[in-house]
């Protein structure tokens, strides 16, 4: 009996040690380390701003509740961070991104800058669904889309490269709605297109709808400083009713139906909206922790109040659709590659 009981305990004794062994290989690898969230953009922007917002709060829906940074590497339009995470950063889930959603552009156009596979990131999440505006000082002569069609001196249109929405939607207008821009490309983040707006160094700028949210851009259209003239959603915003939509203009205009089946593609990135992603070769396991806690974070009492406070909607799509959106995207036939091409400019 006594040597049965002893076994018994070291039955138990290994089965305890296989439970704790397990949970150990979770547990430790958080504890104590720290995630960096690699934002493509200077400090100051909507995309930076929602990486430190989810810096906040992501922690601690981690096992082991790891800290979490936020590392700007602008420029190039973010290109050079998603360069980074695909090819330097170690896909061991201590490194998170935080780009722009339309480079994908860029590796359908074929550029050579384009160091990455769109589809083969890991998606993790993203706080908020989007579309694209075109807006406009108030104090210039283009109170509408007619307005620019008519002018003899385009506006100009401020950009941070071709990968981005301030370039990719004025010049997707140019071709539906046979309007004319002169882009101004190189600026490092939105931030930069907004002190040349108040400059009066540029005239207009694409962005997408949230950075209405906030300012300036925000008081902007609150005092009549701008005025938006295109809202990219399928149908209008309740709270912009009176902004036609891009898929009307191009009824009004007569868009060729060509060009028209290029919208839904070209438009796309907003569909993402301010995704979150990881290196490829991830672990699933890793992945599915990653996204378990996103999903958690955007379910955080906490994390939405400091979210309505900023005036932000949250609204969130899962890992899944983002990796479903990724790989449609870069799943064109060549002759919306080609068109795409043409109005990007390659």
């Amino acid at each position: 009996m006594k040597k049965f009981v002893l076994l018994l305990i070291a039955s138990l004794g290994c089965s305890l040690s296989f439970v704790c062994g397990a949970e150990a290989q979770t547990e430790p690898f958080y504890q104590g380390k720290t995630i960096r969230i690699v934002v493509g953009f200077p400090t100051g922007g909507i995309v930076d701003a929602w990486a430190r917002l989810l810096a906040m709060h992501i922690g601690k829906h981690l096992p082991g509740k790891p800290d979490v940074i936020v590392q700007n590497m602008g420029g190039a339009g973010s290109m050079i961070a998603a360069n980074h995470l695909y090819n330097l950063a170690k896909p061991d889930g201590l490194t998170l991104g935080m780009i722009s959603t339309a480079l994908y552009f860029d590796q359908l156009a074929g550029k050579k800058e384009v160091q990455f596979d769109w589809a083969k990131f890991q998606w993790i999440g993203s706080p908020v669904r989007n579309y694209e505006i075109f807006a406009v000082r108030s104090d210039t002569l283009f109170k509408s889309v007619e307005d620019i069609r008519k002018a003899a001196q385009p506006p100009k249109c401020g950009s941070t490269g071709t990968g981005t929405t301030s370039y990719y939607f004025p010049k997707f207008l140019e071709e539906a709605l046979g309007i004319k821009f002169h882009m101004v490309a190189g600026y490092p983040g939105t931030r930069d297109i907004e002190v040349a707006m108040e400059r009066g160094e540029v005239h207009c700028y694409g962005q997408t709808k949230e950075i209405l949210t906030r300012d300036p851009s925000k008081g902007w259209l609150k005092r009549g400083f701008i005025r938006v003239l295109v809202q990219g959603g399928s149908s209008r915003d309740a709270g912009m009713a009176e902004v036609p939509t891009i898929y009307e203009l191009m009824e009004k205009y007569r868009t060729p139906e060509e060009i028209k089946r290029v919208a839904p593609v070209l438009l796309s990135p907003g569909a993402s909206g301010r995704p979150m992603i990881a290196p490829p070769a991830l672990p699933a396991e890793r992945v599915k922790h990653l996204r378990d806690a996103y999903q958690k974070t955007l379910g955080d009492p906490d994390f939405l109040d400091a979210a309505k406070k900023r005036g932000w909607e949250v609204e969130r799509i899962t890992g899944e659709e983002l990796e479903a959106i990724a790989r449609k995207a870069v799943s064109q036939p060549p002759d919306t590659v080609e068109r795409l091409k043409k109005i990007m400019g390659e």
